[in-house]
């Protein structure tokens, strides 16, 4: 930390930035952003969505490669938290199980806002309050509906649209539509 004179906390220089934050302090627009591109059927699954993995297994086959992803918010909360990043049937497997427990025992807004908490956000940032605070230095709820926007579209890729690696492609989600949503 750098301190001023007068002991005040001027900035903080960290290898990554956590801040956790209630489900009730989040700003609507950047939730229904987030399920929107990560899982657009949160609210009527059981921790996996079958129609997504019928999509994404027929992409994947007829590629022969696994470009598409299916995973639900609750599987990639079962995945963040207890899982490894690696692309196995396995781990596949795993995930399912993870997500379906997961589902069984908490709610949907407290799965929401443990993912909104601990999904890596790129440069460091944990969770959205911390993406807030290294990409822009302000408050989650603070940010205009722009920088929210930037925020719901990196979970896709976090280090490809960090502000801080590439600022063209980080302005793109400013204006364009989920590349899920094409």
């Amino acid at each position: 930390k750098l301190y001023s004179a007068d002991g005040e906390v001027i900035k903080t220089f960290t290898a990554y930035k956590f801040e956790k934050v209630d489900i009730k302090n989040v700003p609507d627009n950047i939730k229904n952003a987030i399920i929107a591109t990560e899982d657009k059927n949160f609210y009527h699954h059981r921790g996996y969505d079958p129609i997504g993995l019928a999509r994404s297994m027929v992409v994947n086959i007829s590629t022969g490669s696994f470009s598409q992803g299916a995973s639900t918010i609750t599987q990639q909360l079962a995945r963040i938290l207890f899982l490894s990043n690696e692309k196995t049937f396995d781990r596949k497997i795993k995930e399912f199980i993870v997500a379906a427990r997961i589902e069984k025992t908490i709610s949907k807004d407290q799965i929401l806002e443990m993912y909104l908490n601990n999904v890596y956000l790129g440069s460091g940032a944990y969770g959205v309050e911390g993406a807030a605070e290294i990409y822009f230095n302000k408050k989650l709820k603070n940010l205009t509906l722009p920088e929210l926007a930037l925020i719901a579209g990196l979970p896709q890729a976090p280090s490809v649209y960090s502000p801080f690696n590439n600022l063209d492609l980080a302005c793109l989600l400013y204006t364009s539509p989920s590349p899920r949503d094409a």
